[in-house]
């Protein structure tokens, strides 16, 4: 039976979102889910929870860039959970401001709306995208922050808004900060579901970006749990501080094409697009993740292997039924 009381998850549609909603639910708790309002009707990926998972889910239309629907969405819960942003990078060259106006703007009607309700607690995400390049590893909260991207830049914005609010007017904040996600539902944009997605439509050859940035992996499930560890610790172990989640392991994305290949038994070619390449001095080259401030304040701590999470990526993106939801044109974008 799930609490009568609701928290509140924005971008409760996207990837990570809805992993969260689901985990939420099965902790017992009822979700109240901000679904970006849009003409097709369409709930994202909360449209394939079970019926058990749905029934627990209460969908609000709305706008984190709108304070009326942020204020209406948070009424009345416990605990707010803050996803909701423009995460796509190489767009972010393009639009800027639109990253700004989500991911800043948007944070800021979400900081206010908790602050006005007096809501207990507000989990803020974060990206390891702020860290820029390993300058020490592996990277611990204390890493300098520097943004090679404008959405880096936009997410770190929203990380000082949250740090100063807590600062300024006690704002129950804690700041999640996920290195690089990924199993079901995430975007074929996301270089293992190109990888995935291509081989599972019969390409041998696949066309991607570089291939020499590593990366820190963590599978969908895991940083999920990291949310429900920061947004249930107690407020003395967590209120006010900033925390990394990822595995502590690193891999190229060569390597890892060549891992994928392996796992899906096809030996793989691959083919560089220059479309798929940051500009000149964007590239993030080296990301790996030091958890210890997680694991000490909550006992968080991954629970699956580099391998089991894209055996578990690749029997969904084999699954028709799943594959149908994306356009294939998206595996070369």
């Amino acid at each position: 039976m799930s609490s009568p009381t609701p928290v509140a998850v924005t971008g409760a549609e996207g990837f990570i979102g809805s992993h969260l909603v689901e985990a939420l639910v099965a902790s017992g708790r009822r979700v109240r889910a901000m679904v970006q309002y849009n003409s097709f009707s369409s709930n994202g990926w909360l449209e394939v929870l079970p019926p058990d998972v749905a029934d627990c889910v209460d969908v609000v239309l709305g706008d984190v860039r709108d304070p009326g629907s942020v204020r209406d969405l948070v009424a009345d819960c416990d605990t707010v959970y803050h996803l909701a942003a423009l995460i796509a990078i190489p767009y972010s060259y393009r639009a800027p401001r639109s990253y700004v106006d989500t991911n800043v703007t948007g944070t800021l009607n979400v900081l206010e709306a908790v602050r006005e309700s007096g809501i207990p607690r507000l989990v803020h995400t974060s990206t390891s995208e702020t860290y820029g390049t390993a300058q020490t590893v592996p990277i611990s909260e204390d890493h300098p922050i520097v943004t090679q991207s404008p959405y880096a830049a936009s997410k770190a914005g929203g990380d000082r808004l949250a740090d100063s609010y807590h600062a300024s007017f006690g704002t129950p904040v804690v700041t999640l900060r996920p290195f690089n996600t990924f199993g079901p539902r995430q975007s074929m944009r996301a270089v293992i579901p190109t990888v995935i997605g291509q081989v599972a439509a019969g390409e041998t050859k696949v066309t991607l970006g570089d291939l020499r940035p590593t990366r820190d992996f963590t599978y969908v499930k895991d940083t999920a749990a990291a949310f429900l560890a920061v947004g249930t610790a107690p407020a003395q172990q967590v209120v006010g501080r900033t925390f990394n989640a990822g595995t502590g392991g690193e891999i190229s994305v060569g390597d890892l094409v060549r891992l994928i290949g392996t796992l899906m038994d096809t030996e793989l070619a691959v083919l560089e697009d220059p479309q798929r390449l940051r500009p000149s001095g964007s590239e993030v080259m080296r990301l790996v993740c030091d958890a210890g401030r997680l694991r000490e304040a909550t006992g968080w701590a991954p629970a699956h292997r580099l391998e089991e999470g894209l055996a578990r990526t690749i029997d969904f993106f084999r699954d028709p039924a799943h594959l149908a939801r994306y356009k294939t044109a998206a595996y070369n974008v």
